[in-house]
């Protein structure tokens, strides 16, 4: 088979060069093409080999990882995977790197040497070629939101629910929707984003750098408000239930991942029908399409973010093949969109007078 997937293994140490390596080169499709351990060789390396993708560890000796991020996509640009550790630094560094241009990453089972690294060989592998595939588009930077524009609370007395989802990707097309939206949003958002365990309390800190309204990891069993972002804990589904309360579910993983969109998206189709928006942005597989189409089924607005714009394309097309979606809306015009979708809703509830049980 032709090893189409060409890829350049950057880490400092070299057992886990020597691991990643030989994990990659057992899939027939994947070739490693060159190695590097700081950051200089892999600049070089890169602009050498021209591979298909780069897998960069964030701790690096010279120069480190994002610093390499932001040489090679200025001089040479590649989709990038960055490896780190599952640290509360590690976590912070790989959602900057995020933010800079890589298209995802993968976390260090235990540690920057990780001995059990074969943990997540499946993963490695699946984010290499979908990474291959990816589309580098230029960055959107959100701005630095003022704090104290959050502090005021708001009660509206009619309101939606918008239910997002996202994979690769997501992070930095997230992070730009959410810094787009007004501070006085009528409706409460509740994001699914795929993401290994310990990284969405970071996340959740890194978005409320730029987002107007504030943003946390969902409770189990909390209220559902207005004006609020809750963001599903990675390695729990999130689940709406009546008398607008959120609901942490352990139950299998749906489509190889947990929390899975399409769990989100059918509970909070039956709780709130027309008063639910739901969008399928950036992402590798299909989870959300099924989820999504129940949202229409059940009278809520729909859309996906552009198969053009997305980094990986699939999960919106997964939808669009289902007709899930009543718009296919490019990221840089999604938030101005949803806000409209959003007035759209309230004012045909209140014209119709539409009742919705919960």
């Amino acid at each position: 088979m032709n090893r189409w997937c060409k890829v350049v293994v950057v880490d400092d140490s070299a057992f886990m060069r020597m691991v990643i390596t030989r994990m990659l080169k057992e899939d027939p499709e994947i070739e490693v093409v060159g190695t590097a351990s700081n950051g200089f060789e892999a600049i070089e390396i890169v602009k050498t080999h021209r591979p298909s993708v780069v897998t960069l560890d964030v701790e690096m000796p010279e120069m480190d990882g994002l610093t390499a991020l932001e040489r090679i996509m200025k001089e040479c640009p590649t989709p990038v995977i960055m490896v780190s550790a599952l640290t509360k630094e590690g976590a912070e560094v790989t959602l900057k790197a995020l933010q800079l241009g890589a298209v995802d990453f993968i976390a260090k089972p235990s540690g920057s040497i990780s001995l059990d690294f074969h943990k997540v060989k499946d993963e490695l592998v699946s984010k290499v070629k979908a990474a291959a595939k990816a589309k580098l588009r230029p960055l959107l930077t959100p701005p630095i939101t003022l704090r104290q524009e959050k502090l005021t609370t708001y009660k509206f007395k009619d309101w939606a629910v918008v239910v997002i989802a996202a994979s690769t990707g997501g992070p930095a097309a997230i992070r730009y929707v959410l810094s787009q939206l007004p501070h006085d949003l009528p409706a409460a958002v509740l994001l699914v984003q795929h993401m290994p365990r310990g990284f969405t309390k970071f996340f959740a800190d890194n978005l409320n750098q730029v987002s107007r309204l504030p943003v946390h990891e969902a409770q189990d069993g909390e209220e559902i408000m207005p004006g609020k972002v809750y963001l599903a804990p990675s390695g729990f589904h999130m689940l709406v239930e009546r008398g607008d309360r959120l609901r942490l579910d352990l139950s299998p993983p749906l489509h190889n991942v947990r929390p899975a969109a399409d769990k989100t998206f059918d509970s909070a189709a039956h709780v709130y029908g027309k008063r639910c928006i739901g969008v399928v942005m950036t992402g590798m597989g299909s989870d959300g399409a099924v989820g999504l189409l129940t949202v229409r089924e059940h009278g809520g607005r729909t859309m996906v973010q552009s198969p053009e714009t997305c980094v990986i394309s699939s999960m919106p097309e997964s939808a669009l093949k289902l007709n899930a979606a009543e718009e296919s809306v490019p990221l840089e015009l999604l938030p101005k969109r949803l806000s409209e979708l959003i007035q759209e809703t309230l004012s045909s509830q209140r014209t119709t007078g539409a009742k919705v049980l919960r």
